[in-house]
């Protein structure tokens, strides 16, 4: 086997990988969402004290998040994404364990802070991976978390209808998930820094190009998150649908979304981020019009439909975006990252604060308009773009020869 078929073997073989990493960090993620009722009544918090403990996770991942950075350059790559993917899959048995409301807040904040770190490794490896391929797998490697997201979140609810204790299920689902991820990391590449190349600081603000490709980020994520959130709720609330109508509508929603990100990689191949980007806006805001104006369920869930296709693909693309924006891409993808979670975090309160004050109307009304500027700003993805390898296939498959 000549050294070049060896190579571009050993790029698939990180491709395959890094995938299996990211849909062991979605599962866990889903392993969660469905047993927090039972952390709830196991911490005797209420409705309002959950609502604070559960700021905890993107306070710990947006703290945390710049440290990935320093323990790549540290251990290396591999070695990193390793350590990192199995704090992450062992911190989901915190949550159960806690018994009162500050041990409640503490588990999370370290559930945040592994989430971050792990993520802002695993989407460094796959923008990697991605550059030595020379083609789009971003938006695929993000859908396939969306699918670990679902199994681990079909998973958690079989277990809730069987009244399993959350302290045995996520036991269990950690051990399992720490197994695949840590032997997933064998086949990641492993990046070493260069023998010359100064450690990137613990703490720094992100770069400016980090800054607005994380705006870009920011409008589909909080569409992303007060769709997941409200959809349901809207249905029920303004249309008079029935529970499971409503519900049907969030679970197409991220049905949409996850099959969008796993055939996104051909659109990206073929027109570029930027006019992904600005359709996908357009799909957005078309979709978003179509929620405020809806009358009837099925007009609503089809306008749910067209923002999870429009926004699907965005954060991939920010992250492949940041990682080709600089000199530091752990750095960049942190800061994208940290502007996210923000985005996340902020999404559902506030298009809460604003039904309260007018009406659910308003506040999707507020979701188009920020899914306008995702075609107004895509042009920030051009960067990424323009930095693809001009080689051909064959030649972009060799690693780079750095130790």
């Amino acid at each position: 086997m000549s050294e070049v078929v060896q190579d571009r073997h050993e790029v698939r073989r990180a491709r395959y990988a890094v995938a299996a990493v990211f849909a062991v960090h979605g599962a866990v993620t889903g392993s969660f969402a469905t047993r927090v009722p039972w952390i709830q009544d196991h911490a005797s918090v209420s409705a309002g004290q959950l609502g604070l403990a559960l700021a905890f996770p993107a306070l710990g991942a947006s703290l945390a998040m710049p440290l990935a950075g320093s323990i790549s350059h540290r251990f290396g790559a591999r070695n990193a994404l390793r350590g990192l993917i199995a704090l992450w899959t062992l911190s989901l048995v915190l949550p159960s364990l806690a018994p009162n409301l500050p041990t409640l807040c503490l588990a999370l904040f370290v559930y945040g802070a592994t989430a971050g770190m792990a993520d802002v490794a695993m989407n460094a490896l796959g923008v990697e991976v991605e550059n030595r391929m020379g083609r789009s797998i971003m938006s695929g490697l993000h859908g396939l978390w969306s699918a670990g997201a679902l199994i681990g979140s079909a998973a958690g609810t079989l277990a809730a209808h069987l009244g399993a204790d959350a302290r045995l299920h996520h036991a269990l689902a950690a051990g399992v998930l720490t197994v695949v991820g840590v032997a997933s990391c064998a086949w990641v590449l492993d990046l070493q820094p260069a023998e010359d190349e100064a450690p990137p600081p613990r703490f720094a603000l992100p770069p400016r190009s980090a800054l607005l490709i994380g705006a870009v980020g920011f409008c589909a994520v909080f569409a992303e998150g007060a769709s997941l959130d409200w959809s349901a709720v809207y249905l029920r609330d303004r249309l008079e649908a029935s529970a499971g109508l409503a519900a049907a509508c969030t679970t197409g929603f991220t049905l949409t979304m996850a099959l969008a990100r796993i055939v996104g990689d051909k659109v990206v191949d073929r027109y570029g981020s930027v006019r992904t980007v600005r359709v996908g806006g357009v799909l957005a805001v078309l979709g978003g019009l179509l929620i405020v104006v809806a009358d009837h369920p099925a007009a609503a869930m089809g306008g749910f439909a067209l923002m999870g296709l429009g926004i699907a693909v965005v954060v991939p693309l920010c992250f492949a975006a940041a990682g080709r924006s600089g000199s530091n891409p752990s750095l960049a993808i942190a800061g994208v990252a940290t502007i996210t979670y923000t985005s996340g975090l902020i999404a559902p309160s506030a298009i809460g604060g604003i039904a309260e004050a007018t009406s659910l109307t308003v506040s999707f009304g507020l979701v188009t308009v920020l899914a306008c500027g995702l075609v107004a700003f895509a042009g920030v993805l051009r960067a990424g773009d323009r930095d693809r390898p001009k080689v051909d296939r064959q030649a972009a498959a060799v690693p780079d020869p750095r130790p």
